[in-house]
């Protein structure tokens, strides 16, 4: 069991590499844990929250209890089947802003800037509506919009206009800053998770294979990757990699394989008995997430989909999918979405609302009130850092997960102000046909300590950690890859995914890491970069004086 490349992980970025790779005619063996995508509870978009609380599809990780947050444990799901987290995730489409690459760029991350990556954005997509000129036509991963046709989805992005925002016709084109339609990962009525767009095609290729099996290192011998460790039904073997190993197993599993095989912090893998590779302090440090909060209404009409929350509405609708690929089943039901700066001085957005025509949680449990609506909210870069460390050796513990969140002051005052300026929108003309009374935060919650209680009772993952595995300068003790993907201190190893990210990028992370994958796949094949891009984003001319 060889090949020329390796790749531990079939998830967003995996599944790109070993579409590129194979398709430049290099073999490629990708290893995944997890089985099959198939089914309803994947491929139906509107079923979105049943797979990313199944064991069968998700690592099923928790965080360590967060100090900040009243001592929860979040939950943190990592996909556990092809496509990864793109096969269990809200197929949300967010490029990101063009400041979050520029910033990596100047972080380290040389050729990362906007204009580098751009490109590569146009390359992956085959965009069904946006601006046209910023978009891709061709590429493998399809992008289409909701039907909107539920009067809240219209009601929202009109109620942020007369707050004084601007709307946008594309926030993945030209122009982010506002609010507008939101883009999902969703073709002909199905899931089109990087499993769909990339590794079915590749494996249709005779140079690609997929092997299910568990890695419990990466296998090191001179200073160089020589292959991988699995364990394939309780047969521990290895397999080689004639050229590059590829570690694309997420933001939580990547740095404790690297660990595992001996590149991370020097006494912190001493500590567990692991001989020291490469001493990298960087790796598992530098985690990022973004945090949020359901901010919920009551609703005055009978309009919401809570008039679908019953068996009988959700047998029609699972049948109206399995038939025709049509109706509410094929949407994630996010349709209409906002990006807005929190004050004057910053210079792109911070703030990010999902809107949603139902008042529900994550995890599938609705409000007690019936029908409402609700706004996901929260800032986009928070301060806060925290890390993925060892329990122990053993490849089959689970890592202690802890992201420190709401640690800096910064990170609550951005969130009180997010809070207010949520109030102000569903407070506008527009959605007084529809606003009943808020339900969450309760009626009456404004003040700074009792917002600062029910962020700390409320607030959520998003569920888009990043960062623990950090791209930069070779010369920073702080970098783990260099701004080729290569593990800085050990030969013909990279690691491809949303860990790279210097900084969390503004929304969610699929596109942004699917794009990494793309990319890294031409760094990895030496075959030069597509020419960087001469489009100018939008950024609001008095940034620097007004919120809006």
């Amino acid at each position: 069991m060889e090949a020329d490349y390796v790749i531990v992980g079939a998830g967003s970025a995996g599944c790109a590499m070993a579409y590129r790779l194979s398709e430049a005619g290099a073999s490629v063996l990708v290893v995944e844990h997890g089985g099959s995508d198939w089914g309803p509870l994947i491929q139906m978009p509107a079923a979105l929250s049943f797979p990313m609380n199944m064991k069968r599809y998700d690592w099923g990780y928790k965080t360590e209890r967060e100090p900040h947050l009243n001592g929860r444990q979040l939950v943190c799901p990592r996909g556990k089947v092809i496509g990864g987290s793109s096969s269990i995730n809200g197929m949300i489409y967010v490029r990101g802003h063009a400041g979050d690459y520029d910033h990596w760029e100047q972080s380290g991350a040389d050729g990362w800037a906007y204009a580098d990556v751009l490109p590569y954005f146009k390359r992956m997509e085959t965009a069904h509506e946006g601006d046209s000129g910023w978009r891709g036509t061709d590429g493998p991963l399809h992008v289409t919009r909701g039907p909107r046709d539920n009067p809240l989805h219209t009601a929202f992005v009109d109620a942020a206009v007369e707050a004084g925002y601007g709307p946008t016709n594309d926030y993945n084109g030209e122009r982010q800053e506002g609010f507008g339609a939101f883009d999902m990962t969703v073709y002909q009525g199905r899931r089109w998770s990087a499993a769909n767009a990339y590794l079915k095609p590749s494996l249709k290729r005779q140079n690609c294979d997929l092997l299910r099996a568990f890695v419990r290192r990466i296998v090191i011998s001179g200073g160089r990757a020589q292959g991988v460790e699995v364990d394939r039904g309780g047969t521990v073997e290895v397999l080689r990699a004639r050229k590059e190993v590829i570690v694309s197993a997420s933001a939580i599993n990547s740095p404790k394989l690297l660990m595992l095989s001996g590149i991370g912090p020097g006494a912190h893998l001493a500590e567990h008995g692991i001989d020291v590779i490469a001493d990298r302090p960087g790796v598992g440090a530098n985690l990022q997430d973004h945090l949020e909060v359901y901010v919920q209404y009551a609703s005055k009409q009978p309009v919401t989909l809570y008039k679908h929350w019953n068996l009988f509405s959700k047998a029609l609708i699972g049948a109206q999918w399995l038939f025709f690929k049509s109706g509410l089943g094929a949407s994630n039901q996010f349709e209409s979405c906002g990006f807005i700066r929190s004050k004057a001085g910053v210079a792109y957005p911070d703030i990010q609302y999902h809107f949603l025509p139902i008042a529900v949680r994550y995890d599938g449990q609705t409000a007690a009130e019936g029908h409402g609506f609700q706004a996901h909210v929260g800032p986009m870069r928070s301060p806060s850092r925290g890390s993925v460390t060892l329990k122990s050796s053993d490849p089959n513990e689970d890592p202690r997960i802890f992201f420190n969140y709401m640690s800096t002051e910064e990170d609550w005052a951005d969130f009180r102000q997010a809070l207010r300026l949520t109030e102000e929108i569903f407070r506008q003309p527009a959605m007084a046909p529809f606003v009943k009374h808020r339900v969450q935060p309760n009626h009456g919650v404004d003040d700074d300590a009792g917002l600062n209680d029910f962020i700390r009772e409320h607030a959520e993952s998003a569920y888009h950690p990043c960062g623990t595995c950090r791209m930069g300068a070779a010369d920073d003790k702080m970098s783990v890859v260099d701004p080729e993907c290569r593990v800085i201190g050990v030969e013909g190893l990279r690691v491809a995914d949303s860990s790279l990210f210097p900084r969390i990028t503004n929304g969610n992370l699929n596109a942004p890491s699917i794009m990494l994958g793309e990319k890294a796949a031409d760094h990895i094949l030496d075959r030069g970069m597509l020419p960087r891009s001469n489009d100018v984003p939008w950024f609001h001319p008095d940034w620097e004086t007004a919120q809006r």
